[in-house]
């Protein structure tokens, strides 16, 4: 057997302590700075995050999105279209849109489409026979149409259930609505409301890459519940294909 010298044997002990504080300073650090990560996100986050799964809070957070994005079309079109803002009855586009807003997020009525919401909005706001402000109008009723579709509710928790058929149906309503804005017209020929513009001065298609964007985030949403259903779903069948019962806390 070899021997080792006490020197030796003394310096390796030595230098195995030194790697062994090493280690625990390391470990240490890191688990202060993971510390602090938590307690910043805890800072950071709102209490009733803590209710969301991550799907809740994605849906959230594309709903938020996809308002902010119809808020910006409708501050476009009011441009595009200062004839529809004379029919609010307000001085202001600020003033007319925050009014829409109003009327989505609380789920109110707008006045001019005599209590109509979602689609059977839609299809009035954008009918020759429709006199109000068409922009707010068609506005609002897409974010009816929004909010209904995601089970009249603009914030979700883990007790809410979103339908995935409904979301993806409401993808394929903006797609049809977006169809509708750039080729209705009235009885001179003249496009109901200015959106795109494609001329020899230019190409001007805000419009229809913002739908696009909301288009997007509703189906990347369904793709997300279909998989939390399939998954619900088969972790079911395992429980029964195993024998395992479920658990009751």
């Amino acid at each position: 057997m070899v021997r080792v010298s006490p020197l030796l044997s003394a310096h390796i002990r030595r230098l195995s302590w030194l790697l062994a504080i090493l280690s625990m300073l390391l470990t240490s650090g890191c688990s202060h700075r993971d510390g602090q990560g938590i307690i910043t996100q805890f800072r950071e986050g709102k209490p009733q995050e803590f209710l969301q799964t991550s799907v809740d809070r994605m849906a959230t957070l594309a709903m938020r999105d996809n308002l902010d994005s119809l808020y910006l079309l409708m501050s476009k079109l009011y441009l595009r279209n200062p004839q529809e803002l004379k029919k609010s009855g307000f001085l202001d586009a600020r003033t007319a849109e925050k009014q829409v807003r109003m009327a989505i997020e609380q789920q109110q009525p707008l006045p001019t489409l005599g209590g109509k919401k979602d689609l059977a909005a839609l299809s009035f706001a954008m009918s020759p026979e429709f006199l109000g402000d068409r922009v707010g109008a068609f506005i609002y009723a897409i974010g009816s149409m929004l909010v209904t579709a995601h089970g009249n509710r603009v914030e979700f928790y883990m007790t809410d259930a979103i339908n995935p058929t409904f979301v993806n149906n409401a993808a394929r309503n903006i797609e049809k609505a977006t169809w509708i804005l750039s080729q209705r017209q009235n009885k001179q020929g003249e496009p109901l409301l200015f959106s795109n513009e494609i001329s020899e001065e230019g190409s001007n298609l805000s419009f229809a890459v913002e739908f696009g964007k909301i288009v997007a985030r509703l189906d990347l949403l369904t793709q997300m519940l279909d998989e939390r259903y399939r998954r619900i779903g088969l972790n079911y069948a395992q429980s029964l294909l195993f024998l395992n019962f479920l658990p009751v806390q």
